[in-house]
């Protein structure tokens, strides 16, 4: 069938050659989309938004597929093309995937090894429209993710840590800004305990106020995960 002037544009961007002639031939069934496939690469799918730009584009990650590598290609592509919305197709995902192609830019993540070609139309014309994809373990991984504490881990020229988790955490929250009364509600503790905290941190790290804290964070800091919870029960300082 020949697409209308009204069809949502959608460019399939896969590394696998027939698994993309499949689902372009599967979606090209469907007047509501116009279909366009590259391959799944930076430099072909910079060519092809250039050529005709899509509303959506539907990246398609092989099991094979080196994940960190896959997430940076997607990170480039959204900042170079915001105006793109992004799902990502795999066959299965973890927490880590998940997480990961959220911050990379992507609207929805479909898995496409237990769902049919119904859901998928589904799907395009939800996100083309604005919305998210996900389903409910991929939302709990988002939420789950959004009540943590930041923590940064500040090394020193060995790689060895040079602070307590729980200090991290402070520098963290420092870090973002956050002032010591602040800081001491996101962490449940009391304002006069975090000034013994970030006492005992300037003397560690050898600096003697906020922003060379910053900058000694910046320069020196590495993200991890967060190992207590805001409103959690509250910790006693590590003496």
């Amino acid at each position: 069938m020949t697409a209308t002037s009204h069809a949502i544009g959608v460019l399939i961007a896969d590394s696998n050659r027939m698994q993309a002639q499949l689902l372009t031939t599967a979606l090209r069934r469907h007047p509501e989309f116009a279909i366009s496939i590259c391959p799944l690469d930076t430099a072909s799918i910079d060519r092809a938004v250039q050529s005709e730009l899509p509303r959506i584009a539907l990246l398609c990650m092989s099991p094979l597929s080196n994940m960190s590598e896959a997430l940076v290609a997607l990170r480039r592509f959204h900042l170079s093309h915001p105006g793109v919305a992004k799902v990502l197709l795999v066959e299965s995902c973890d927490r880590e995937l998940v997480i990961g192609a959220f911050r990379a830019g992507v609207r929805g993540i479909f898995s496409i090894a237990h769902s049919d070609l119904r859901l998928l139309c589904k799907c395009i014309v939800r996100v083309a429209a604005g919305q998210v994809w996900v389903n409910t373990e991929q939302l709990n991984f988002i939420l789950d993710l959004i009540s943590e504490v930041p923590s940064l881990r500040v090394l020193n020229s060995m790689g060895d840590s040079l602070l307590t988790p729980r200090e991290e955490q402070v520098v963290a929250l420092v870090a973002e800004g956050l002032s010591n009364r602040e800081v001491a509600v996101e962490l449940n503790l009391s304002e006069h305990t975090i000034k013994k905290y970030l006492f005992r941190i300037f003397e560690k790290l050898g600096v003697s106020s906020r922003v060379e804290l910053v900058l000694y964070a910046m320069n020196n800091g590495a993200p991890r995960a967060a190992e207590w919870l805001a409103g959690a029960q509250r910790i006693p300082p590590v003496v």
